[in-house]
Parts: C-alpha cells; structure tokens; sequence
C-alpha cells in the first residue's frame, strides 16, 4: 500500500466573493434592448462593459438580450446567489406588452400556473395595465397593423428560461416587449435606459 498522501483538489468558484477589505457595492442598471448580459463577445456584439465602467461586479441573475429593464449587478456573491436563486424566491415583476387583448379568463390561467414543457409554473400576480410611460425601444416592436396590443403587470418568483415569453404565448397572446420592471425591493424608477445608478 502506497503511503502517498491523497492530493485534495480545491474548486474554483467563479461567483464573487467579498474579501473583508472589498467594499460591497450593488448597481441597479437598466439594461437595453439588444445588450447582452455579460461583459464579454467574442462576436462583438453590445455588451455591459460598453454601459458600465467598474470592474469586478456580476450580474445577478441573467435578461436575455431581447429583454430590457432592471438587471442588478454585485460583487457580493451571497446577494447575487439570493437574487438569482429560485431557492430564495426573489419577487420580479415585469411590464409586458402583448399581441391581442387577454380576457379575464386568459389573465386566470397566468395567475393559477400554466403548463409548459418544463412542468406547471408557480401562481403569479397578473394585472391588466395601461401602456406605461417608457421610453421608445430600438429598434422599435414591429406590430400587426389589424392586430391590438395591450399591456400586462407579471411578478413571478421563479426563474426558468424565458419564462415569462412562453407562459404568454402558452396562452395565445405572444410577448412583443419584456421590460423588467422591479427585482425585490429595487425598480429602475428614476434610472434612464441604458444608466446605472450605484445604492
């Protein structure tokens, strides 16, 4: 028998950690549409380094690149797992312009769960809403000229991939424009598209 020591391997986690020296600092940043949610593309593509100039902070949680509204970004990897995870159920409620006018039982089925390919999702708060004063997306939506669109409030908990677009088209009235409104507490109120501000 070998008298060998066994090698122990360290992983390496890519989240941020806060040092006891590392000031922890969050930005709240309202993304773009078009912009993807990393700081780096080898396809040269937008990303938040042409936004955002402070090094070594994370986004926490992820917006597709066709989705615009509040992405928050951090170096304390324990906010960042908190906000990201669905463990810690983080509310996130998003404005959502849709093709056609839902009726209330159409809003009934989004609040009850509807069933997509990856299993029933959990109830959300669904609201019927005026169009919200934001600002013009460019490109801008192109729209059905015989078609009407309308608005919708959505706050889930959840965070599957691209879930709020599939459980809309799940019941007839596809998502042209997602713009996350708020994560938790924090909401873009105040911040022009394409800002950051630091809290």
């Amino acid at each position: 028998m070998s008298n060998q020591p066994k090698l122990r391997f360290k992983k390496i986690s890519t989240k941020p950690v806060i040092n006891s020296d590392t000031k922890s600092r969050v930005l709240l940043f309202n993304k773009p549409f078009d912009v993807l949610t990393q700081f780096t593309d080898q396809a040269g593509r937008q990303t938040l380094k042409d936004f955002i100039p402070i090094p070594e902070v994370y986004a926490a949680g992820r917006l597709d690149k066709d989705s615009e509204g509040l992405l928050v970004l951090t170096n304390d990897g324990k906010l960042q797992n908190k906000l990201a995870s669905p463990n810690h159920k983080t509310a996130k409620t998003y404005w959502v312009q849709v093709e056609g006018i839902p009726h209330q039982q159409d809003i009934e089925q989004l609040r009850q769960g509807v069933n997509l390919k990856d299993g029933m999702t959990k109830p959300a708060k669904v609201e019927l809403i005026d169009e919200p004063d934001v600002w013009d997306r460019n490109p801008p939506v192109r729209f059905r000229q015989n078609k009407p669109t309308s608005w919708l409030s959505i706050t889930i908990s959840e965070g599957r991939n691209r879930q709020v677009r599939r459980m809309t088209a799940n019941i007839g009235f596809p998502t042209l424009r997602l713009i996350r409104y708020s994560v938790g507490d924090w909401s873009i109120d105040g911040i022009g598209n394409g800002e950051y501000v630091e809290v």
